[in-house]
């Protein structure tokens, strides 16, 4: 049984007929699923649970998914992918800013929430794959490090929670020191080929990961390139 026949989906939705359908769909991929009506109750599925994703409604009966969304977000590392019937952009950059890892718009077919999904956990296992040392730490200025191996980062020593997509974009950063990378890169590595956002996420992401590491105008190490792009310095 492969990785991705292992993973644990929490399936926030109150629409009855479409949370059934991907509970359904992603147990007959090989997933095991946990389906919730409302927010609160999905919450209490988290310790429980231990889901390693969200599928998360942002219209709920008691509190919306972007609460839930931010909640994950602050206490926890799985990614989110947001459902919405709206196509409004604010909505998605709302969600994006939140923590959000990706977004599926109503009506969906189910084949593509399933690649979508897949893609994001694939993503995940490439990059555990790749670390050969157990202790490899990558080092960030004086006061930020990188725990490969448990997907950590800490700030003066404290443990600083990340999504994962905050976390594999800072990454990226840090072992490319220096170099220059545009927002198009940044998708394509970050986030791959398969997914449908535009460049505003990736200054979304970056906003977020000064603000959790205390860069300020005077100590921020990653720079914007106007017109182009971030370094890490």
């Amino acid at each position: 049984m492969s990785k991705l026949n292992k993973k644990n989906i929490l399936i926030i939705e109150d629409e009855r007929a479409i949370g059934e359908l991907l509970s359904y769909s992603l147990t007959r991929e090989g997933f095991n699923t946990a389906y919730s009506e409302t927010g609160f109750d999905g919450i209490k599925l988290i310790d429980e649970f231990k889901p390693d994703l969200i599928v998360l409604d942002i219209m709920l009966p008691d509190i919306s998914g972007f609460d839930v969304c931010r909640k994950v977000s602050a206490e926890y590392k799985i990614p989110i992918v947001m459902l919405t019937a709206k196509t409004d952009i604010v909505d998605k950059i709302l969600g994006m800013e939140l923590g959000a890892d990706d977004y599926i718009t109503k009506p969906f077919d189910i084949r593509e929430a399933i690649v979508r999904i897949k893609a994001i956990f694939r993503r995940i296992d490439q990059v555990k794959e790749s670390i050969d040392d157990d202790k490899d730490i990558v080092s960030v200025g004086n006061d930020i490090k990188i725990i490969k191996e448990s997907r950590t980062v800490t700030y003066k020593n404290e443990t600083v929670v990340f999504t994962p997509k905050e976390y594999d974009l800072l990454l990226l950063l840090s072992e490319g020191k220096g170099k220059v990378f545009t927002r198009e890169q940044i998708l394509n590595e970050v986030w791959g080929f398969d997914f449908y956002g535009d460049t505003r996420t990736v200054d979304i992401h970056i906003q977020r990961i000064r603000k959790k590491l205390g860069m300020k105008n005077d100590n921020n190490i990653i720079k914007t390139i106007f017109g182009v792009g971030y370094r890490l310095d």
